[in-house]
C-alpha cells in the first residue's frame, strides 16, 4: 500500500495555499466554457478547491474512503478510480455547468466503488450510524433534488462520479469473486507427484 490517498490530499491541500497566494492559477487551470482546447484541464481541475470548507469537506471524505478503498482493492487501482472518475464527471459536468472544479466527482467515484465492495460497512451521515449502501442511496437521493433545486453544487459532477464508482465497484467484486474460485479449484484438486506414482508402479505393478 502506498498511501496514494494522503498523498493526493497532500498536493490538494498545497494546491489550494497556492489558489491563495498565486492571483490568476484558478482561472487558469479550472474547467469552464473556454478552455476546450485546453484538455489537461479535465484533470488539474479535479485539483483545485472554491473555499476553505469545500477543501476540508473534500480532505476529510478522500482520506477516510480512500485509505479504505486503497486497502481493499491496491493503490494503483485506486488510483485509477481516483482520475477516471474525476475525468468522467468533469466532462459530463462540463455540458451542463459554466465551470468546474473540485475533487467531489473523484471522491464520489471512491464512494461508488467502495459501496459495491463494502457495503454494509458503518459510516456516520446526519449523524447516524448506517451501513454505506444506505448512505450512498441517501447522498444520490440528495444530489438529484440539487439538480432541480440548485445550490451552487456541482449535483451532476457527483452522480457521474458515484454512477462510475458503482461500476468500477462491480468489476472489482466479481473479479475478487473470480480469483478466490480459482484459488479454492486449485486447493481441490490432487497433485501426486510422479515420481510417486512411478515407485507405487515399480512396486505393486510388477
Amino acid at each position: 500500500m502506498k498511501f496514494y490517498s494522503l498523498f493526493l490530499a497532500s498536493i490538494i491541500t498545497l494546491v489550494f495555499i497556492l489558489q491563495s497566494i498565486i492571483p490568476g492559477l484558478t482561472d487558469s487551470l479550472l474547467l469552464n466554457q473556454q478552455s476546450i482546447p485546453q484538455i489537461y484541464r479535465f484533470a488539474t481541475s479535479i485539483f483545485l478547491h472554491a473555499s476553505l470548507q469545500h477543501l476540508i469537506f473534500n480532505l476529510f471524505a478522500l482520506i477516510l474512503f480512500g485509505l479504505i478503498l486503497e486497502k481493499l482493492i491496491g493503490s494503483n487501482k485506486f488510483l485509477a478510480v481516483f482520475f477516471s472518475s474525476g475525468i468522467i464527471a468533469n466532462i459530463i459536468a462540463f455540458n451542463f455547468y459554466p465551470s468546474s472544479l473540485g475533487a467531489s466527482g473523484a471522491i464520489f467515484g471512491i464512494i461508488g466503488t467502495l459501496t459495491i465492495i463494502k457495503p454494509l460497512m458503518t459510516v456516520w451521515t446526519f449523524s447516524l450510524p448506517m451501513p454505506l449502501f444506505l448512505a450512498a442511496i441517501i447522498w444520490t437521493i440528495g444530489d438529484i433534488l440539487g439538480i432541480f433545486f440548485p445550490s451552487g453544487i456541482g449535483n451532476i459532477a457527483h452522480l457521474s462520479g458515484l454512477g462510475l464508482g458503482l461500476l468500477l465497484g462491480i468489476y472489482f467484486r466479481f473479479k475478487h469473486i473470480r480469483k478466490i474460485k480459482t484459488k479454492k479449484a486449485e486447493y481441490s484438486r490432487i497433485i501426486i507427484p510422479e515420481s510417486y506414482m512411478q515407485d507405487w508402479e515399480n512396486k505393486h505393478m510388477r
